[in-house]
């Protein structure tokens, strides 16, 4: 097909020469020659110049075309891998040595750092993880000891994986630590979605401080046998302490509460709550009003 264009734009070429070269000494014969050849030969460069400028715009849509198969096959090849590690890497959570579940920690939190689409999942499993049943035994206290450094890992994994509170417009992950046992966990600076920790177990001290909360929290039915940092917060939407039994020192100062707050029969052995807003009129137990 290009030799059959080349063809025809050459003729077409010679065409324009003779037709505008012979048709301007036509209209005026005392015309200098050289002058009517000059511009024939203009007009039949003109097709030829057109001509290349197409072959040019055709050679560059291909071109084009061909980095964009290319940039395609690399990314199905990257996805690919990237699939290979993530099931490669849930699968070693179940190994039975813990270095071997740190590390699969780690590789699936690189792969939410370097692939976005895997964060949320990544942050789920994580999460997963720290809802399996975990109790200290006095009966074999080095396991339980090292068991509770793997938990920490995801803990931290976690916290790395979220947006920080100076973000603008983040991306808004979910956490669900229903059941869990969390110790010494720090959210404290960060921004989640929706933060569910209904039934959860929280020992020593945990921080939730300087959060901002887009979506629900649900801190329902939960334990909490140490301190809990809860201040200079914003929940955005429902904010519910149902049925906490707080036993450490709560501290709630200078949060925002500006959606339904719940506390209904919770207990609360020791809060600080200074400078706390309520957008929705919140029935505050005993300890707080104190």
């Amino acid at each position: 097909m290009r030799k059959s264009l080349l063809l025809s734009t050459i003729l077409a070429s010679i065409g324009a020469f003779v037709l505008v070269g012979g048709g301007l000494l036509l209209v005026d014969p005392r015309a200098p020659k050289h002058e009517a050849i000059k511009t024939g030969g203009l007009a039949g460069g003109a097709i030829v110049a057109l001509y290349a400028l197409w072959l040019n715009d055709r050679r560059r849509k291909v071109e084009e075309a061909r980095q964009e198969l290319e940039s395609q096959r690399i990314d199905h090849d990257r996805s690919r891998v990237a699939d290979e590690r993530f099931a490669r890497a849930v699968e070693l959570l179940g190994h039975e040595t813990a270095q071997v579940r740190v590390g699969a920690m780690h590789a699936l939190a690189g792969l939410a750092k370097s692939r976005a689409e895997y964060t949320q999942t990544v942050l789920d499993i994580l999460c997963a993880y720290l809802r399996r049943p975990f109790k200290r035994s006095s009966e074999d206290e080095d396991a339980a000891e090292i068991e509770l450094e793997v938990r920490l890992t995801s803990q931290r994994l976690v916290e790395d994986l979220l947006p920080r509170l100076e973000e603008k417009d983040p991306p808004r992950y979910d956490l669900n630590l229903t059941k869990a046992h969390l110790e010494y966990m720090d959210l404290s600076y960060r921004q989640v979605g929706d933060l569910v920790m209904r039934v959860a177990r929280l020992n020593e001290s945990n921080a939730f401080h300087h959060m901002v909360v887009h979506g629900d929290l649900y801190l329902t039915d939960a334990e909490v046998t140490g301190r809990i940092y809860l201040h200079h917060n914003e929940f955005r939407r429902k904010a519910w302490f149902s049925r906490v039994k707080a036993r450490g020192l709560a501290v709630f100062t200078e949060t925002k509460f500006q959606g339904e707050t719940k506390f209904s029969d919770s207990q609360w052995a020791d809060v600080k709550a200074d400078g706390c807003t309520f957008a929705v009129q919140a029935d505050l137990p005993e300890a707080w009003r104190n």
